[in-house]
């Protein structure tokens, strides 16, 4: 796996390699809204993940998944502020994400 020294780094990286989808996340799914690609939790994979930790400032720690849809052809980033939160995600989507981090 490549190293990247920052967010912007990995971000541009990926998108080279071909993820060139800006996923966000909500409530049970992965969303892109220029696209209207929504995937749930069983049907994507996350092939790479980038843990970035600020160094004086808290508020820098970010997490980078490289997304890939298990139908293929669906190849895409989520940056996430250092973890989901279990208050705000699904269960299921929570434990996909943490079992990476």
């Amino acid at each position: 796996m490549i190293a990247y020294d920052t967010v912007t780094e990995a971000v541009q990286g990926l998108k080279q390699r071909g993820y060139s989808i800006d996923f966000n996340l909500e409530f049970d799914r992965l969303v892109c809204h220029k696209t209207s690609i929504s995937l749930h939790p069983k049907e994507f994979e996350i092939t790479e993940m980038h843990r970035f930790e600020g160094m004086t400032d808290p508020a820098d720690e970010a997490v980078v998944f490289a997304i890939e849809g298990k139908n293929g052809g669906v190849k895409g980033i989520l940056v996430d502020g250092f973890g989901p939160s279990a208050e705000t995600l699904d269960g299921e989507m929570v434990r996909k994400l943490t079992k990476h981090v």
